[in-house]
């Protein structure tokens, strides 16, 4: 069966509906963590990091189906081997479809691919795995591990101490690595954070820190045990036992820790996912220029070479012909200018660095400069947060206005040649056929 007539749309939400009723209808109480709600939370992120990779119809159909089906296997039997079990599942609801086999054999490899530790070799792959695991770069990464131990020990009926799962997690985070450059780039440093958190939580005997740092100030008896050793500390350090009048160390401490986290962070994640998204987009603008450049030069090497020579034979043909030549040079045209670049004077001046209306960060500005006034500059607007910020917003702006003129010249060229290739084609039919040659 032809795979461009299969309704991928219509078979998933087959797959939704099936998956779903698999889970209400067999429910164990044990899967505290792997249920529906997780499968659907990895679909959901599926889906998301398979648009920002602009995935065609079958690798979006073979990375959600994959998704769906990735955990059913829990349902079925013990957690050693699921994915296996899934995999035959997805297989079998596959079958009699019209799915081509080699699909339905990649979202097999998807579902296994997941097995700890992971093996994602293609695109497909990688997505279908960084969406099992997309938690661990969240702020959902604490709650959903909580989840995951009391699983465990309901699955294998035995209490697990906190600390003996702490101490598992962070080796598991130590070894994990998300495969695609959009989870990198989105949740590295959020995993980091989850792991320098649980490494952290070391356990500590705090009552034996605090002796120990009472005697070496000479603020407890060795050995001695003189009632609240806090209490005592406070009344030689000359607190007040009034809560309202605290320590002004104390108190700064505490409304330190009360203030909202630094943004910083996830800002300049946005500033990367961005910059990363316009330098593909851009990528892809220029292939499909160079795609149009080379059809339409192919097109007007076989005009010239054949029809052109033999154009006194067939007189008729002529004016089609120069139709076609004519919307073959007006594509390349319009494709040249979608990708060529354009370059600025490649200097700034100490007015434009101090007045920060210069952008540091394109070549453009800078390539004419030398190595010390470029230094300078960098280290100007690198020590003004405004400077910098303001740099990198107008980075990106100029970026989208760069990918809207190319984009823009890039449409005007594929009109031209659609529309200009449905008329010529016409204009020979109609050469052919109303004003035969002689």
């Amino acid at each position: 069966m032809d795979q461009t007539s299969i309704d991928y749309s219509n078979i998933l939400e087959q797959a939704q509906h099936y998956v779903r009723s698999f889970f209400d209808t067999h429910v164990n109480d044990k899967l505290i963590y792997h249920n529906r709600k997780h499968t659907e939370r990895v679909v959901e992120s599926a889906v998301q990091i398979a648009q920002h990779y602009q995935l065609n119809d079958a690798e979006f159909f073979i990375v959600k189906i994959a998704a769906w089906f990735h955990d059913i296997g829990y349902l079925t039997g013990d957690g050693p081997g699921h994915e296996e079990r899934g995999a035959r599942m997805a297989e079998a609801f596959l079958e009699g479809t019209g799915v081509d086999r080699g699909i339905i054999d990649s979202i097999r490899k998807c579902i296994l691919a997941t097995q700890l530790p992971q093996r994602a070799v293609t695109l497909v792959e990688q997505i279908v795995c960084d969406a099992d695991l997309y938690h661990l770069g969240t702020d959902e990464f604490s709650e959903r591990n909580k989840l995951m131990r009391k699983e465990a020990e309901a699955v294998h009926n035995k209490k697990i101490s906190k600390e003996e799962w702490r101490k598992g997690t962070i080796r598991f985070l130590e070894s994990h690595h998300y495969y695609t450059d959009y989870c990198r780039l989105l949740l590295n440093e959020k995993q980091r954070e989850n792991l320098a958190r649980l490494k952290a939580k070391e356990p500590v005997d705090e009552e034996h820190v605090l002796n120990g740092l009472l005697r070496q100030h000479g603020l407890l008896e060795p050995g001695g045990k003189n009632g609240n050793p806090l209490e005592g500390l406070l009344r030689k350090a000359g607190v007040s036992d009034d809560p309202g009048s605290g320590d002004g160390e104390m108190q700064a401490t505490k409304e330190k820790k009360n203030k909202k986290k630094d943004p910083g962070r996830g800002i300049d994640t946005v500033f990367r996912i961005t910059s990363n998204n316009n330098q593909r987009l851009s990528s892809q603008a220029d292939s499909k220029a160079h795609i149009l450049i080379q059809v339409n030069a192919i097109i007007i090497s076989v005009l010239l070479s054949l029809l052109l020579r033999k154009i006194e034979d067939h007189t008729n043909l002529a004016i089609p012909a120069t139709m076609l030549l004519f919307v073959n040079l007006v594509t390349i045209i319009f494709s040249i200018l979608a990708t060529r670049p354009h370059i600025p004077p490649g200097t700034f001046t100490k007015a434009d660095l101090d007045d920060k209306k210069v952008n540091l960060l394109f070549f453009g500005n800078f390539y004419r400069m030398s190595l010390e006034e470029y230094a300078g500059g960098m280290l100007v607007m690198m020590d003004d947060k405004d400077f910098l910020y303001g740099s990198l917003i107008r980075d990106v702006y100029y970026q989208g206005i760069a990918l809207g003129k190319k984009y823009l010249w890039l449409r005007w060229s594929y009109n031209v040649f659609m529309y200009g290739l449905i008329a010529s084609v016409l204009a020979f039919l109609i050469a052919a056929l109303f004003f035969p040659s002689k």
